[in-house]
Order: C-alpha cells, then sequence, then structure tokens
C-alpha cells in the first residue's frame, strides 16, 4: 500500500508535522471535540503525559495510508515507535447518504467548501445512523510497538493530540479517518448540488397545466332518466296536487352551451329543489293531520 503524507507540500523537517501540539484555548470547535472526546474515555495520568510528548515534538512524523494514520513518535530510547491508529470507515453506501443530507443544506457545503466545519455538521451523521466522532474507545484501533501493555500509551496519546490540531488546519482530516479524502467529498458534493441545481431548474421550466374542462354532451330528454335499479328504502315525497316534482322545479333549458352553463342551472335548480321538497314535506303533514 502506498504512503502519502497529509501534506505533500510540506517538507519533513517542517515543525508541525513533527509534532508541536499546541495546547491552544481557541482551538476550533470540532479539533476541541476530538480532544474531549478522548479525554472521556479515561487513562487521565497517561493521557496528561502523552500532551506533554506531543508539546515536546515528540511525534517525528505523522503520514496518511489512506483512512490510516502512522506515526513515528520518540520515546525514553534512542529507537522511535511506530505507532498505527485508523478508525472504522464508512462504507461507500453509508457515505453517499451523508453526502446527500449534507448537499441538502446550502450552509453545510459551503462551509466545507470554505475550510469550516460547520456547527450540525454531527447531526447530518446521526440521522444516518453514525458517529463522525469516536462513540467508545472501541471505535479506535490503534497499535504501538514499545513495551507497555496498555493501550493506548502515552506514544499512541501523543498521536491523538496531534491529529487534534491537525482536524484545527483542516477539518477534512477527521472525514479522511472515516475513508473519504477532500477531494472525494468536495466532488460528491458538488455533483450532488448540480443534481440538485438541475431538478429544480427543470421543475420551474415545465409549464403549467391547462386545466381541463371536461366534455358535456347535454340532452334534455334524457336529463331526468335514471336506469339504476331504486332503493327500496328510499321514501318518495309526491306533491298533494299530483304534480311531479320536475314539474314543480321545471325542466333544465335546451340551449345549455357547456359544462359551466350546466353548473350554473345545477346550482339554482337545486335551491329551487330545496323550496319544493319542504313545500311537499309540509303539505304531506297537514294531509295527515
Amino acid at each position: 500500500m502506498s504512503t502519502r503524507s497529509y501534506r505533500d507540500d510540506t517538507p519533513a523537517t517542517d515543525p508541525y508535522l513533527s509534532g508541536s501540539y499546541q495546547d491552544a484555548p481557541a482551538r476550533e470547535w470540532w479539533a476541541q471535540r476530538w480532544i474531549d472526546v478522548l479525554e472521556s474515555f479515561g487513562f487521565q495520568q497517561r493521557m496528561a503525559r502523552a500532551r506533554l510528548y506531543a508539546q515536546a515534538g515528540n511525534v517525528l512524523s505523522l503520514e496518511f495510508q489512506t483512512a490510516r494514520v502512522v506515526a513515528v513518535v520518540q520515546g525514553s530510547v534512542p529507537e522511535p515507535y511506530q505507532v498505527r491508529f485508523q478508525l472504522e470507515p464508512f462504507s461507500d453506501e453509508q457515505w453517499g447518504y451523508v453526502v446527500e443530507s449534507m448537499a441538502e443544506q446550502a450552509i453545510f457545503s459551503a462551509k466545507l467548501l470554505s475550510g469550516e466545519m460547520p456547527q450540525d455538521i454531527e447531526a447530518v451523521f446521526t440521522q444516518n445512523g453514525l458517529s463522525l466522532f469516536p462513540f467508545n474507545q472501541f471505535d479506535i484501533h490503534s497499535t504501538c510497538d514499545c513495551p507497555d501493555p496498555v493501550n493506548p500509551c502515552k506514544h499512541i496519546g501523543a498521536v491523538y493530540y496531534l491529529l487534534g490540531d491537525r482536524f484545527g488546519e483542516d477539518p477534512f482530516v477527521l472525514f479522511q479517518l472515516r475513508g473519504r479524502t477532500k477531494a472525494e467529498i468536495i466532488e460528491a458534493l458538488r455533483e450532488r448540488r448540480r443534481s440538485i441545481g438541475e431538478h429544480d431548474q427543470k421543475s420551474e421550466s415545465l409549464p403549467e397545466p391547462e386545466p381541463k374542462i371536461p366534455s358535456f354532451h347535454f340532452d334534455p330528454k334524457t336529463f331526468w332518466t335514471y336506469r339504476e335499479p331504486i332503493d327500496p328504502a328510499l321514501i318518495f315525497l309526491v306533491p298533494a296536487a299530483g304534480e311531479s316534482v320536475v314539474d314543480l322545479i321545471g325542466s333544465p333549458p335546451a340551449d345549455l352551451a357547456d359544462a359551466q352553463d350546466a353548473a350554473q342551472w345545477t346550482e339554482s335548480w337545486r335551491d329551487r329543489l330545496t323550496q319544493v321538497t319542504q313545500q311537499i314535506m309540509t303539505q304531506t303533514n297537514e294531509a295527515n293531520e
């Protein structure tokens, strides 16, 4: 597997590359979050010694092999120790969900493309059932070839702290530990944002569909015809004078031109039907008394 430096343009003599951890009070929130998570796992005295190692520049080199970190840390003996560190990487499918959630909020894309970690970035991973930062110490896979049997040893801890400063310089380093490089995330975000923009533009360019006017055929001779069986439970009201309801309401005019005319006549017919029905009921009640 090929090894590439975190910063290809940085010489090996760069003091930052050699592990000059800064215990800075103004550290970016995501870098401080990384430190807080690691320190919450316990080993206070061991981590305090690891912080001193990082501040003294004992991390001689730190490189990325895809999502794995390989570091050389100087201990108390002349021969330095080799530290290997990695988080559990997300699958392609999981990253697809994360990128889609990021792209749906323009502020996330804008901040990440400007080198800043959005404040609510953890929520994007949480809503997809993932955790950006280590959930517990078992999410971290680290080894050191020193004789200390306890993990994390101070050499591994020094790498923890140095990575915190790297996150402050470039938040994409944290994503790289989860399996995606800066270039891959930026390209995926741009592609997804482009797809969303094309979809919105296509939706805006579509003309509004014209309302469909239902076809209308009016025949006064068949208007009152009902060919379905009549429910025997229905109660028929017959005018006392022997006239039919149609006679009292009136037949529809023969000059209805379209559906709109028919609708207007139907509305007036409904009002007239209510009046006639009330009259019939009144007459029926009077006749039965």
